[in-house]
């Protein structure tokens, strides 16, 4: 895609979060790598269900604006997270519900008992606390980078990785039903588990931070 359209897909999955109750009021942040060393960035304190491409921000390696208006104040998760996966194409950090309540909780989504948790999410890691807008955010996610796409994050939401902004968002969705079945089938009382040798020929340790 070219700028343009990479302006108009971020505006279109902002719309797609919201929608999907991903997001409320102006929660969550969206960006997508343009090159090596400028992002595309959604703008600060501003609904991701009423984005224009206009009001995409293009940021440098360090997270400031070169055109447009402010970026989130969380760009700098961003910019940490391109910087040390080249792989990465796109970043979504969004508050989903049930995924957040997790974070919250202080609880593990296991990747062995749904397939769509072990292809789509990988190992997912629980990141410790980092306040919002501030550099321990994106301290606090650096050490999980290498090994995981998926990240939930203490008492703030979630944030996931993607080859491209559709890559990223199925990822968030998929990371929000997980969640929602993992909560029905706890208040059922009981989690089982995939078969081991199942679990093994379709996510192999080695492949859970992987993005291809």
């Amino acid at each position: 895609m070219d700028e343009i359209e990479l302006r108009a897909a971020l505006c279109e999955t902002g719309r797609r979060l919201w929608q999907r109750g991903l997001v409320g009021a102006s929660e969550g942040n969206l960006s997508v790598r343009l090159s090596p060393q400028r992002f595309l960035c959604t703008p600060s304190g501003a609904s991701k269900g009423h984005l224009r491409p206009t009001d995409i921000v293009l940021v440098d390696s360090h997270g400031r604006s070169v055109c447009g208006g402010n970026p989130s104040s969380e760009v700098g998760l961003h910019v940490a997270i391109y910087l040390q996966r080249p792989d990465c194409a796109s970043v979504i950090h969004a508050h989903p519900p049930y995924a957040t309540s997790f974070a919250v909780a202080g609880e593990e989504i296991p990747d062995n008992v749904l397939p769509e948790a072990a292809i789509v999410l990988g190992s997912v890691a629980q990141v410790p606390f980092g306040l919002t807008g501030t550099k321990a955010l994106a301290q606090s996610i650096e050490p999980y980078l290498a090994d995981h796409k998926t990240f939930l994050l203490a008492n703030h939401g979630a944030a996931v990785m993607g080859l491209d902004i559709a890559d990223a968002y199925n990822r968030m969705e998929t990371l929000e039903r997980v969640a929602q079945v993992l909560h029905l089938a706890k208040n059922l009382g009981r989690i089982n588990p995939m078969p081991d040798n199942v679990f093994d020929k379709i996510a192999p340790q080695t492949l859970h931070g992987r993005l291809s």
